[in-house]
């Protein structure tokens, strides 16, 4: 009887093992954040995406140029064997539509409130498209000059709540403020090479109430890249992802579970 006991524990184990490894793995999420923010960001969505199973990994953005942006970014995607979701917020967008680009193993791209450019387009001219954009001359501070060349920009920190995140406590958006990580004009203004949402499938997630974005915009540049999937978030700003995590950590686990 112990002996039968011993062989059928043993004969479950190997299923159990078995089962797992017939399983494939989980993509892993990696998570790029915008100008103005750093990888912090995030958190409400790793928390979820983490308690679902996920590997995540939340790049530290350098905000200096969108090619040398992105190509931090590849450097990141080559060390992963597993296949990868790639998701960006607001210029986040420009440096993953640029990164992703001819990576095999990059199976879906997320655009959390961010641009998707076309080959030519900047994020300064696509801000300037369409009207209702809280983010330019009157809410920027003086920029500050680099050694090298070009500016690097803030957001006035008064002005942070109204421009960048209105449906945040106010205390939180004044440390967020306090904490921004500046993008150089060269940044903004660089034109964007032959965007990989041309090639793999995307997913679109903004909020209704973007005062960074105009969400005119958001809809077109989703209408545009015939998404699989495009999510409005009532009543949610430009920092969609840290005022409806749940919302964002939904759209990237439908991007993840996707054929």
């Amino acid at each position: 009887m112990k002996i039968l006991r011993a062989v059928l524990a043993l004969a479950g184990l190997l299923l159990t093992s078995f089962v797992a490894m017939a399983q494939p793995a989980k993509p892993t999420i990696v998570l790029v954040h915008g100008a103005f923010a750093d990888s912090s960001s995030w958190y409400g969505v790793i928390g979820i995406l983490e308690k679902a199973g996920y590997p995540v990994v939340a790049v530290a953005n350098p905000l200096r140029s969108v090619k040398g942006d992105a190509d931090t970014v590849r450097s990141l995607l080559a060390t992963i064997k597993t296949p990868v979701v790639l998701v960006g917020h607001s210029y986040g967008g420009m440096v993953i539509s640029d990164a992703a680009k001819d990576e095999a193993n990059v199976k879906a791209l997320v655009y959390v409130a961010a641009f998707a450019p076309e080959a030519g387009e900047s994020a300064g001219g696509l801000n300037a498209k369409f009207p209702g954009s809280l983010i330019g001359p009157d809410t920027l501070e003086k920029p500050v000059p680099l050694a090298g060349g070009g500016n690097d920009l803030y957001v006035q920190q008064e002005k942070f709540h109204d421009a960048f995140a209105p449906d945040l406590p106010v205390a939180a958006a004044k440390l967020a403020a306090a904490a921004q990580r500046p993008v150089t004009d060269t940044a903004f203004g660089e034109a964007a090479a032959e965007p990989a949402w041309k090639t793999i499938p995307s997913w679109f997630v903004y909020g209704d109430h973007d005062t960074a974005i105009p969400p005119k915009l958001h809809a077109w540049m989703a209408d545009r890249a015939h998404p699989r999937e495009t999510v409005v978030v009532k009543g949610a700003s430009h920092v969609v992802m840290i005022s409806h995590a749940k919302a964002v950590a939904k759209v990237i686990e439908d991007a993840a579970n996707a054929p």
